[in-house]
Formats: structure tokens, sequence, C-alpha cells
């Protein structure tokens, strides 16, 4: 008995000196995974008894690492989220550059010299790789001079603008989502295959350009093959001590739901749970072949999902209205807890899974409840190289490195600014501010209430139009207190008038000082943001 309790105190020792109160000297590697329409109770781990589901691979890195539990989007819908992500600036902030043409002909979001993750982590000394959804737009080759659309790319010429032009040394992508036309993989700036086909795939059917080879069932596996083979072509060079970067944007379980034969009938749940099991499958590839190559223990893993479930994917292939609630009757419930699905205001769009390993810094099966938003990660991966960015640089983004060291440190993001696809959102500490009466979206597959009956009702509910004014207060905004009700259930914006007030001139002055981390004012690339401009007509005095 002596020796057994000998032996567990060595270990315990052992295992408290394993771990760094500092990241280790050396660089690691990073691999950023981030899942496309994964409701935080989709995750085994984050979804709990509410979830039938299994998904190994995600909740075998929580128990390795750390779970963060109020980690939040920028927004709930995806574009904006990977401005975000990419710039370290609220999306709302940036212009776009130039014109082009609807769905995966989207132009670029971003100027070509726009400080981006890719081009810091380059700076830095990284190797830079991005494989999956794009959905940051491109500059397409057109065979008359005008604008990219659906019938003049020439796809045998290579992209003007894409992830090379962004700070990525190699690249593999989808340009937009996997239900949006064109369906061709672009390598390097190069588009692969022969486009010569029109085809759509379920859910929406948007029949548009198509390599000739293209299969929407294979896409999970050609982006992971992609993915192992970075790896891998990395893997010496890393051992060596140049470090590498991978952004791996996951096109699932974002609608067509189309799991691969191998998985079809994997999971209890139907064909949505299938799907989602292949979306977990794909981390546990990647965290796999770090393994193989001898990098896992010098690797930062960080799992996420771009916002919360769509509420039209389930277990029928076609986009259908309330198609996530039919799931919830089997007792599986995407969004967890929480109200609402993609597109709103609510926590169910906006909060997120986000589980991080880091072997030797983060300790094995801990927890963080602080406050992080997807907009931290540049930060956080320049504090951990030791990379002062310039003052301009990530201007809204926040390093949780203090947190991955000590979750119960203080919190350095005190407030974050998210928005609906109709509204913005102010959060700070326990209080959430959403600048709309319910959903903030249009409700038209299951979202409720929808922007128009729920400003209708708070019309009704005022006896006359509002003034700008009155604007913001109740019942034109929703004030919840997220401590007490994380569902969202009561609005108690008319019981603080002051704290409404408080967060609309946070609000305001996260807007004018163009940042919200210290330093001097900056401009928006876009005149005067108006978190206001999606107010049905209806509504507004004449």
């Amino acid at each position: 008995m002596k020796s057994a309790l000998l032996l567990l105190a060595a270990v315990l020792i052992c295992g408290n000196v394993s771990f760094a109160a500092e990241p280790p000297a050396a660089k690691p590697n990073v691999v950023f995974i981030m899942a496309d329409d994964l409701g935080i109770g989709d995750v085994g781990c984050y979804g709990k008894e509410l979830c039938k589901i299994d998904t190994p691979h995600i909740d075998a890195l929580a128990t390795q690492g750390m779970r963060f539990t109020d980690a939040h989007s920028v927004a709930s819908v995806c574009v904006p989220v990977r401005v975000a992500i990419m710039t370290g600036r609220y999306p709302w902030r940036i212009q776009g550059a130039g014109r082009g043409g609807p769905w995966g002909f989207l132009s670029p979001r971003m100027p070509t010299g726009h400080f981006t993750l890719g081009r810091m982590m380059r700076k830095i000394g990284y190797r830079t790789g991005y494989v999956g959804k794009w959905h940051l737009g491109t500059r397409m080759p057109t065979t008359d001079g005008k604008p990219q659309g659906l019938e003049n790319v020439d796809y045998t010429r290579p992209l003007e603008i894409g992830p090379p032009q962004y700070g990525f040394d190699h690249s593999f992508i989808l340009p937009g989502s996997l239900d949006m036309y064109p369906y061709v993989f672009v390598r390097n700036g190069q588009f692969v295959g022969q486009v010569t086909a029109q085809r759509g795939w379920s859910a929406f059917n948007r029949v548009g350009p198509t390599a000739a080879d293209f299969e929407d069932y294979k896409v999970l596996d050609t982006l992971s093959r992609e993915a192992e083979q970075f790896v891998a072509r990395s893997a010496e060079a890393a051992r060596d001590g140049k470090p590498f970067f991978l952004y791996f944007a996951l096109t699932a379980p974002h609608t067509p739901t189309c799991p691969s034969p191998a998985f079809e009938g994997k999971s209890k749940l139907g064909l949505y749970g299938d799907f989602v099991a292949e979306t977990d499958d794909c981390v546990g590839r990647i965290t796999k072949s770090l393994k193989q190559h001898g990098l896992d223990q010098n690797t930062l893993v960080i799992v996420t999902s771009d916002h919360g479930p769509a509420p039209y994917a389930g277990n029928v292939r076609k986009a259908t209205v309330d198609n996530l609630r039919d799931l919830e009757k089997l007792g599986h419930h995407s969004s967890g807890i929480y109200r609402g699905y993609k597109f709103s205001v609510y926590e169910g769009g906006l909060r997120v899974p986000l589980v991080v390993r880091y072997p030797g810094v983060v300790r094995p099966g801990t927890q963080c409840d602080r406050l992080v938003g997807l907009n931290d990660l540049m930060r956080t991966l320049a504090d951990l190289c030791g990379y002062e960015p310039a003052d301009d640089e990530a201007p809204d983004s926040i390093s949780f490195l203090p947190l991955l060291r000590d979750p119960a440190a203080e919190s350095p993001r005190t407030s974050l600014v998210m928005q609906g696809t109709h509204a913005f959102v102010i959060r700070r500490g326990k209080w959430k501010l959403a600048i709309c009466p319910g959903s903030g979206c249009q409700g038209a597959w299951g979202n409720t209430p929808s922007q128009n009956d729920a400003w209708q009702q708070a019309v009704e509910q005022f006896g006359r139009k509002p003034s700008p004014a009155d604007l913001r207060a109740a019942p034109f905004v929703q004030l919840f207190d997220l401590e007490h009700d994380v569902r969202e259930q009561k609005n108690v914006a008319a019981e603080h008038p002051e704290i409404v007030q408080q967060l609309f001139d946070l609000l305001d002055g996260r807007i004018a000082a163009g940042r919200s981390t210290p330093g001097e004012e900056l401009t928006n690339d876009v005149p005067n943001p108006n978190y206001h401009s999606r107010i049905p007509p209806f509504v507004r005095q004449r």
C-alpha cells in the first residue's frame, strides 16, 4: 500500500511538472479546425443528455485539453464570421473588394492588402495552409472582363484573388458552401478538373457550373485527405523547427446533408446524425495524422464551429421549415439548452463549441467559463508566438492565451459585439442586449418570432410608430441576464433601462473608435456602420 501511494504521488508530481507556466520555447504547430453549421448541442461533451450523436474525436480533444463554455461567434451566418477570424476585426468595419456574382461567385470580402491571419502566421515564420470552405470571396478570370457569374468564368485560368493573395503558402478550397455553385475545387489558385457540367445538390438544389467528377458526398473525404497530406508534407520541417499553421474549414454539417456511404446508418439519429459523425471523423483523421508523424505533443489543436445549426437541416435532405426541430422530438437538440438557430440573435445561433488541446500547457479535462470570441484567434496566436501586432492590426481581437494557462483567470475579454442577419448584439458580462425585438432574422426556416411579426407586436405594444430615440429602449430591444436566464426566456429591458443605455453607449463607442482594443482611434472602412439598417419599412416614422 505504501509503495502504491508513493508511486501515485510521484505520478501526480510529474504530472504537475509537465504543465508549463509559459508556453514551450519552441513555437507549436497550429491546427485550427472549424466546422460549418455545427451546433453546440451536436457535440457530445456539450450536448450531453440532449445529444444523440456520438462525437468521440472532438470529445477526446476536450478530455485531453480544455472546453470553453462561453465561446461565441461574431455572427450567426457564415461570411462575416470568416472575415472576423481572418482579420481580427469586426466584419461590419470592412469594405469588400469589387463586385461579384451569386453564391460561390462572391467577390473578395476584404482588400488583398489587409492584414490577415495567414499573412501574420507567415510573418512569424510558419508554413501556412488553408484547406476547405473559403467563402471569403474570390476574383475569378472572366471571358468578357465583367464581374464573375454563372456564364462568363474562364476555368482554365487561375484565380486573380484567392488564398495565396491573403498569405497562404498552400490552399485547396471550395469557393463557397457545398450547396453554392460553382461546385469545383481550387488548388493554389488553379481550378481542379473540367467544369463541363451543370448540377445541383439536395437541400436547395441550386443548379450551376460543376466539375465533371464532383460529388457532394465525396467532399469531406477529399478535404480530409488534402489536410492529411499538408501535415505529412510539413512534418519533417516541423520536426526541424519550421512550424506549420493549418486552417481546416470543414463544409459540414452545412447542407446538403450528404454523408458518404461509409457513414450512412452509422449514427442512431438518422441522416443528420450520420453527417455529424462523419464531420467528427474528419477531426479524428487530423489528430491521427499528427500522432503518426510525431507532431501531436507540439501541436496546438483548436476545434470550433462558425455559428449555430441551420434550422432547415435535418433528416430530410431537402431544406425544410423546422427540419431541425423534428430531431428535437427524437431527443436531440442541436442548439443544446439554448434558444434559436443559425441567423438569429439568440445564443443557439451565436454560442459555439470551442475545444483546445495543447499538451504541456493546457491541463487535460479542464473547463473555462470565460467569454471569448472567434475573432480572438489572431491575437491569441500572436501572443503565443511572441508577436506584437501593429497598432492597426487585429484591433478587435483579444488574446485568450492567459485562459489556456489558467481557466479561472480574469477574462481578458469583457465585451463582444455580435450580429444576427438583421440586428446587432452587444454582450458585457452577464448582460446581453439584442437591438431588435424577436429573433433578429426573417424566421423563414424556424427561428421565432420572425422579424416582421416581432416588430409588428412591438409597435402595437408601444401604441404608435417609434422615433429613432424610441428604438433604443423596450419594447424594441431585448435585454437578457444570461447568468440567471441563459435560455433567454425573459426580456428585462423595461426593468433595467440604465443597463440598456450603458450597453448602447458601449456599442456606440466601439463603432466610433474603429477598435475594441487599447490604442489610437482607427477609421472604419465602411463609413458609419448602422445597426438599425434592417428595420422593416412599416415601422419607421414618416
